[in-house]
């Protein structure tokens, strides 16, 4: 599968649409541990815009009305970008700036608004819709010259695409901040996924409510950051009748992560796109050294309120990837040691983006030597961290 016609980083997992539209916000557990409301005192997102570049996004959804700007979207790439034909779209919309109206998905940054796209995929079989929906590299280009800060990318391919590269290096020059999900099959073939894997965007890993990277998210070393993505309630169809409160897949990270962005910029306006990432790798959470990204959660899990509470200024034009940018990818991850746990889950560190409980503790597991650390986060509570033990170092990325 080419990434001109990429595949959205969703996994149905059995799902089974919610009963009740009202509930489906007391499944979307990372917001209380990530301590949304607390965030929201200091910022919501608002006066972000965020490019969502997906199935199309609808805006009719009772938690997206008002929330999309459909004519900033450029007449040339245009074509039913209100018209999400997957409901895909329309969730990583909600996902990151709905409002919750309705019952509906409460975004992580409700003041932000959405720059709607559909893009050319595997999923566009019309011949009429495939003559007219634009490139994933003329969406790209269109986002760029928008108003839109950041491009959040929910999808992907195993194929580099010469125009799409052009496209993600032509938005980075317009300062923009680019998040791409790195994809859901990394227990059949792990493939390097993009756009996550071009230069200058952040591919984003999933991970579950103790932090533990999902068996399916696509490891190597083109993994940037990670964010929840296990869990995570979406539009089970493109009826929008009902949520499925059990999806899984870095699509789902990939928009938390965006909205993490955008919850930074709008507290932050000054802020280069540089700037706004190189405080999410800071403050994301690990406990192996920053110089040695994990293939399996890069930096680590994203936390936006510890940008909120201590804002440091990194330099506006070093650029925070700087190690991999300029270079080539590698998606296999080196083998583990023998006493390594045998499963790509069980590799990769464990870690949460907070939680309510107040006490420290630690404890070890013999059968692998692998320590569980439990750190701190402040007010709120404590996140759970694994050992850097079985934390595989990311090769530079060669040209």
């Amino acid at each position: 599968m080419c990434a001109a016609l990429g595949a959205f980083a969703v996994v149905s997992s059995g799902l089974a649409p919610s009963a009740v539209a009202a509930d489906i916000q007391s499944k979307q557990w990372y917001l209380d541990a990530m301590d949304a409301e607390g965030m929201w005192k200091v910022s919501t997102g608002k006066g972000v815009k965020v490019a969502v570049l997906d199935t199309g996004v609808n805006p009719d959804t009772s938690s997206l009305k008002g929330q999309v700007l459909e004519g900033e979207v450029s007449q040339a790439v245009s074509y039913n970008a209100t018209k999400d034909y997957d409901g895909h779209g329309t969730s990583m919309a909600e996902l990151i700036a709905g409002t919750g109206a309705g019952g509906g998905l409460q975004g992580l940054a409700p003041g932000a608004k959405i720059v709607p796209y559909r893009v050319l995929t595997k999923g566009v079989t019309n011949s009429t819709d495939k003559e007219n929906t634009p490139s994933i590299a003329d969406a790209i280009k269109a986002a760029a010259d928008s108003d839109a800060q950041i491009l959040s990318m929910s999808f992907g391919g195993d194929i580099m695409n010469p125009d799409e590269e052009a496209a993600v290096k032509y938005a980075q020059s317009k300062g923009k901040l680019m998040f791409a999900g790195t994809g859901n099959d990394a227990e059949s073939k792990n493939f390097i996924g993009y756009p996550a894997a071009y230069p200058y965007v952040v591919g984003v890993a999933a991970a579950d409510d103790k932090g533990k990277v999902g068996d399916f998210s696509e490891h190597g070393n083109y993994v940037d950051l990670a964010a929840p993505g296990l869990k995570v309630p979406t539009w089970c169809d493109a009826t929008f009748r009902a949520y499925c409160p059990d999806g899984v897949g870095t699509s789902m990270a990939t928009a938390i992560t965006s909205a993490s962005a955008a919850l930074i910029w709008s507290a932050h306006p000054n802020w280069t796109a540089n700037q706004v990432l190189g405080t999410l790798i800071d403050t994301a959470a690990r406990d192996w050294p920053k110089d040695q990204p994990s293939n399996y959660l890069g930096y680590g899990l994203v936390r936006p309120r510890r940008v909120l509470e201590n804002s440091s200024i990194n330099p506006a034009n070093t650029d925070p990837l700087s190690y991999e940018n300029g270079a080539g990818v590698t998606g296999a991850s080196p083998s583990p040691s023998p006493s390594a746990p045998s499963s790509a889950s069980s590799q990769a560190p464990n870690d949460t983006s907070g939680g309510d409980t107040s006490a420290a503790a630690s404890s070890s597991n013999s059968s692998d030597g692998n320590t569980q650390l439990w750190v701190i986060l402040g007010a709120a509570g404590v996140v759970v961290v694994g050992a850097g033990a079985f934390v595989a170092l990311r090769k530079r990325r060669t040209a």
